[in-house]
């Protein structure tokens, strides 16, 4: 069985009240049980946190155990290197996911400081891109 960790970051946990124009009106506790239920050959983690160090504190705590690892990692996305270097550091492949398209939107958020250390990138699925994700880990 796969053992995926997701780890959103700051102002995900408002998700279904957080401009949802921007991110839909389904909250992730929702997306999280269909998703578990759509993939039972994986043990799905959820983890969430608007504190930086915290989000490094549970990268480094599966980083080098499990198969995969999901980060949304919000805004600190476009500024955290302590996260970039968390995600390096670490030998679990990590895919980096968007539920909007950041290039459509201002151009703070069309640079990631992360990207370029992870396994690869969806972004624009909604949140549908965090099973586009999982499923980048099962093939």
């Amino acid at each position: 069985m796969k053992r995926i960790q997701i780890i959103n970051g700051p102002n995900l946990n408002l998700l279904g009240k957080r401009e949802p124009a921007i991110y839909g009106d389904t909250s992730f506790d929702g997306f999280l049980e269909r998703l578990r239920a759509r993939y039972p050959q994986c043990e799905i983690h959820y983890y969430q946190s608007n504190i930086e160090g915290e989000l490094i504190d549970k990268i480094h705590e599966v980083g080098f155990d499990f198969d995969g690892l999901i980060l949304n990692a919000g805004a600190y996305t476009h500024t955290s290197i302590a996260l970039r270097d968390a995600i390096k550091a670490v030998t679990t492949p990590v895919v980096e996911v968007h539920i909007s398209n950041v290039h459509a939107r201002e151009p703070f958020r069309h640079v990631s400081m992360i990207s370029a250390v992870c396994r690869g990138i969806v972004v624009g699925f909604g949140l549908e891109s965090y099973r586009l994700a999982l499923e980048s880990f099962l093939s």
